[in-house]
């Protein structure tokens, strides 16, 4: 069997979304196929999990220049499977996860420079790699459409949810924050594809509520506020760790995801996998991942997304209905079936 290998340059960036996937996949591919080699360059952010996969530190260079001009020379002889959207241009026999295409679709959340280099990244890795992998239908038409990926190419493959039933929920958070009424979560961001100025714009449209509004990361609400004053009920907890994150989705009543785009969606599908009820826009790729197990509102329409936290707040039968039926939706995805679908994708486009 030729060598395959892993571009781990994830393990020198910050855990988002991305990182998390290839981090959860590369794990079980080693376990899989032990003789997986993991390159990365010098400047590894996560030591233990490198560790873990035994990486090998390979070149001078970092980032991009170290993908695109070192990576393809240490790879000579096998396969190289890429897991963050980006790999090296010069290497043809190479399978790439392109996640979606947002820097075509909504160019408006990049600097140019990104989103330029971006767009050349995935024409030229839709036309040399062998394979594509991404993480939904919606996403797959999206790269055949902005990126020309052929069709022949793609291949869809699901996220999984287990990484947060493996950790410990750390309920201290709820205490350190006074969090005794119900509460419905969401999570700030200041990318505008993320929308969370629509769930400033409901909050705001449902004034002083019996119950609290908790805002998870670094982005205070107050950002996207239209007047001086939100409402005493909206709570902004800052960053919170994946334990505390977990025993969030597990108090709140509901989780408030407004995205205009996904390429997946992981987390309502988290919030899905521990019982908490979801509200999600009907957009993108949100469907696809949350079926019926949500209730959906108008992205542009905040006014309809304070309808639905009325409602689902108002009606514990509904509440009840999401609990059971979200797990069973989040149950169809799991990170085993991903890493096994990926490996065996990989290992079909990479043979000789």
């Amino acid at each position: 069997m030729p060598p395959l290998f892993v571009n781990a340059r994830f393990l020198t960036q910050p855990m988002t979304g991305v990182q998390r996937y290839a981090a959860e996949v590369a794990r079980r591919l080693k376990r899989a196929r032990p003789a997986t080699r993991f390159l990365v360059p010098r400047n590894v952010l996560h030591t233990g999990l490198a560790d873990e996969l035994g990486a090998e530190v390979t070149g001078r260079l970092t980032g991009h220049a170290w993908e695109q001009l070192e990576l393809p020379f240490y790879t000579r002889g096998g396969g190289l499977l890429s897991l963050c959207n980006t790999g090296p241009l010069l290497k043809r026999r190479q399978v790439v996860t392109l996640h979606d295409a947002a820097a075509f679709a909504i160019p408006e959340a990049y600097a140019l420079a990104f989103r330029s280099w971006y767009k050349v990244l995935f024409v030229g890795l839709g036309r040399a790699a062998r394979g594509v992998l991404t993480d939904s239908h919606f996403s797959a038409a999206e790269l055949q459409h902005y990126a020309h990926v052929p069709k022949h190419k793609l291949r869809v493959v699901y996220l999984g949810k287990e990484h947060l039933l493996q950790t410990p929920p750390d309920p201290a958070v709820l205490t350190r924050h006074h969090l005794t009424r119900p509460f419905v979560l969401a999570v700030s961001s200041l990318s505008p594809h993320k929308n969370f100025g629509a769930v400033v714009r409901a909050l705001e449209h449902l004034g002083e509520t019996p119950f609290d509004t908790v805002i998870a990361g670094g982005i205070s609400p107050r950002v996207h506020a239209r007047t001086a004053q939100l409402p005493a009920s909206i709570k902004h907890v800052g960053y919170v760790s994946d334990g505390e994150l977990r025993a969030l989705y597990e108090g709140a009543s509901a989780f408030i995801h407004p995205a205009l785009y996904e390429g997946f969606g992981l987390p309502p599908l988290e919030a899905m996998a521990l019982g908490c009820p979801v509200i999600v826009s009907k957009a993108a790729s949100l469907p696809e991942v949350c079926g019926d197990a949500a209730l959906y509102f108008d992205p542009h329409d905040p006014s309809d997304l304070a309808d639905k936290i009325r409602q689902l707040m108002q009606d514990a039968p509904l509440q009840a209905r999401l609990r059971h039926e979200g797990p069973v939706q989040a149950a169809r995805f799991s990170w085993e079936r991903c890493a096994d679908e990926v490996l065996s994708f990989a290992e079909s486009a990479l043979a000789p």
